[in-house]
């Protein structure tokens, strides 16, 4: 008989959890105007609004944070941030920030110009907000099989290379700072990119002299796919495969909360010398000094350990075997969900989950308050709100797809919690044909409202 999987872990510290009743779940929740980011965490019982430093780290990087140099310039821990990426990913120039959001709000100070344009798959929330508060545009590219949750293709993170070339004959090559390519590709549901899309873009760009910026918070989960996916690849280790990766860009961006697997840090990491004398300005302006960056010396040893660990092919198999366990009992129970599985997280198709739900009243948004008050779980909409208003005419802007987002965090939940998330999501489905009236805006910020955003029921 073949041995059944088990993860490559064993666990050291447990953190208890409340549970609540369904009447506090639905006092909570109007308290809150019914948006997940305002509940205390306290008032959730499994908290799947984001992978972004949730994770457990390993007795390894907690080590590592007990030996962290916290000297203000040239700590130790900085050298070691420094070797990892270089050896890890192959960059020589790096800055390092707090978090991902805060990298792109450094690079894109220093290369993003009012009237630029951004092409690139699916631009992630803050992606996008960095880009459109610079009065630039970012435009999508991304495979149009990305935006059917039914179709299965294994890379529906993929840029459409005749979108790309269109828009790179469009505008003159002064207007394009650079292609960013998000990997995995987050907002149309954790799908990685290939390796081939990945050097035809790069074909692409060095056509038209334009650079190319990874997106990079889960490139080891898609180096992972690409293992997987790609005949070629399956021989290739997972650093490996990462390392020919980047030979293809010309720097990224990196939330390190995700495949680094640490609470706080981030990082950019660049080829060119100019780009990054440029960007250290304004790392030194709003982050802090270049060997720091808004890290402490713990963060950064506990970063450099995460990045090794992260791109080990027992650790991504673990964690994605975990989020396929999910997919499948979800499929099971004939949820409508972004296939394939991504790589992080589930997605569910909202406007499929509650088709008695007009987009005006923001689908996803409304399934994802249904979740909460069934079984205190916290999810994230990936839909309308976050999609924003357009910059120009304000009006709502109204994706293609309304997603739940059920984000995974690292090596933190079991098997257990997994069949409870299948069961709370199978009871919501069972009861949603009364639902038929969703939520409204009633409070908003000028730009990613859907962290602040004030609702109402209808």
């Amino acid at each position: 008989m073949k041995l059944p999987f088990a993860e490559s872990y064993k666990i050291k510290m447990v953190e208890s959890i409340k549970k609540s009743t369904y009447e506090e779940r639905q006092k909570w929740i109007k308290e809150a105007n019914y948006n997940l980011f305002n509940l205390k965490s306290s008032q959730v019982f499994i908290d799947l609004l984001t992978d972004s430093g949730t994770g457990a780290m390993s007795d390894k990087q907690w080590s590592e944070m007990m030996i962290g140099d916290e000297s203000y310039a040239g700590a130790s821990s900085y050298y070691k941030m420094k070797d990892a990426i270089k050896n890890i990913l192959g960059f020589d120039y790096f800055l390092p920030t707090h978090q991902g959001r805060a990298a792109e709000n450094v690079l894109f100070s220093a290369t993003v110009n009012e009237d630029d344009v951004v092409p690139g798959n699916t631009h992630f929330d803050t992606t996008k907000g960095h880009i459109e508060f610079r009065k630039a545009t970012a435009i999508d590219c991304t495979i149009d099989e990305a935006f059917d949750t039914s179709v299965f293709h294994p890379f529906k993170g993929n840029i459409d290379l005749s979108k790309l070339e269109n828009v790179l004959k469009q505008y003159p090559k002064e207007k394009i700072p650079f292609i960013i390519l998000t990997i995995t590709c987050n907002s149309s549901g954790g799908q990685p990119v290939s390796m081939k899309n990945i050097k035809d873009v790069s074909k692409l760009a060095k056509k038209y002299d334009v650079k190319i910026i990874f997106d990079s918070a889960r490139f080891a989960e898609n180096a992972y796919f690409i293992k997987i996916r790609e005949e070629e690849y399956k021989d290739k280790s997972i650093k490996e495969i990462v390392k020919e990766m980047f030979l293809y860009s010309d720097g990224m961006t990196m939330s390190s909360k995700k495949d680094a697997i640490v609470n706080m840090g981030g990082f950019i990491a660049l080829r060119d010398e100019d780009i990054f004398k440029k960007a250290a300005v304004f790392n030194i302006l709003y982050e802090g000094f270049i060997t720091y960056g808004g890290m402490s010396g713990r963060d950064m040893s506990a970063l450099a350990q995460g990045l090794d660990e992260g791109t080990e092919f027992d650790t991504l198999e673990a964690r994605i075997n975990q989020v396929y366990y999910l997919g499948n009992k979800l499929k099971k129970y004939n949820i409508p969900v972004q296939e394939p599985f991504g790589g992080h997280a589930i997605f569910i198709d909202a406007k499929k989950f509650l088709p008695n739900i007009n987009k005006e009243e923001f689908p996803a948004q409304t399934l994802a308050v249904e979740l909460y008050i069934e079984a205190g779980i916290r999810g994230v909409e990936i839909g309308a709100i976050m999609a924003d208003r357009d910059p120009i005419t304000r009006e709502n802007r109204y994706p293609e797809l309304e997603l739940v987002r059920l984000a995974i965090p690292r090596r933190t939940y079991t098997k257990n919690h997994m069949d409870y998330i299948a069961v709370a999501i199978k009871n919501v489905f069972d009861r949603k044909d009364p639902i038929n009236k969703g939520v409204k805006i009633v409070d908003e910020a000028p730009i990613l409202r859907h962290f602040t955003v004030k609702l109402e029921r209808i």
